[in-house]
């Protein structure tokens, strides 16, 4: 294999769940309906906020125009925090470009990664980063692979996709000819029904993405 593409949340980067949810929770009130509405329009307007501008998602979601800028600025305070690699990440992935293995993160997310992604530590150790919000494409639509192989200037068949499984992002690997593989860090549980039973390849620690290259 030529090239790993890494998933961003919960593959680099743990995802915060419980500071996430306190965001949504905070946001809620400002739209002003009953909870079961409130969460009808957030599933609805998912994908225009990873595509989009944020400014556009939080009209959609209901929020008043004259707090839309609060929210979008939180949002990004929000990235700023939480952006840290796991531990041991950047190691293993400068071992991996030493060996010659070209990198890619490929992201499903908003604007505020790719705002915030110069200051934070995982900056300039990647060959591409594909992030949805900047090309207007999800995981598991076929081109987004395709772009970041593309990127890479390597062939899908050449490419290692390591994730851990949200969006269906590793069998959408596999339908572009990549070869899927599921994090699971040790003594997690998958909250992915499409990833329950995963018979393909796994690693448990970023450390073990060194044994398949």
């Amino acid at each position: 294999m030529r090239a790993v593409i890494f998933d961003l949340w919960d593959t680099l980067v743990e995802w915060p769940q419980g500071e996430a949810v306190r965001l949504r929770e905070r946001l809620a009130p400002l739209v002003g309906v009953a909870d079961e509405e409130f969460g009808r329009r957030w599933a609805a307007m998912f994908r225009a906020s990873q595509t989009g501008p944020l400014a556009d998602a939080f009209r959609e979601l209901g929020v008043p125009s004259d707090q839309i800028d609060a929210q979008v600025e939180e949002r990004h305070e929000f990235a700023r925090r939480v952006l840290r690699p796991r531990p041991g990440t950047t190691g293993v992935l400068a071992k991996l470009r030493r060996r010659g293995v070209k990198l890619a993160v490929l992201s499903v997310c908003s604007e505020e990664v790719p705002a915030r992604w110069p200051q934070t530590e995982l900056a300039g150790l990647f060959d591409a980063e594909t992030f949805s919000v900047d090309c207007g494409l999800m995981k598991p639509e076929p081109e987004i692979y395709l772009r970041t192989a593309r990127a890479l200037d390597v062939e899908p068949a050449d490419c290692f996709f390591v994730g851990d499984g949200a969006n269906d992002e590793l069998d959408g690997a596999r339908r572009v000819g990549m070869t899927p593989v599921l994090f699971l860090p040790t003594g997690a549980t998958s909250p992915w029904p499409e990833v329950r039973g995963w018979q393909g390849l796994r690693v448990r620690s970023m450390e073990e993405v060194l044994e398949l290259c």
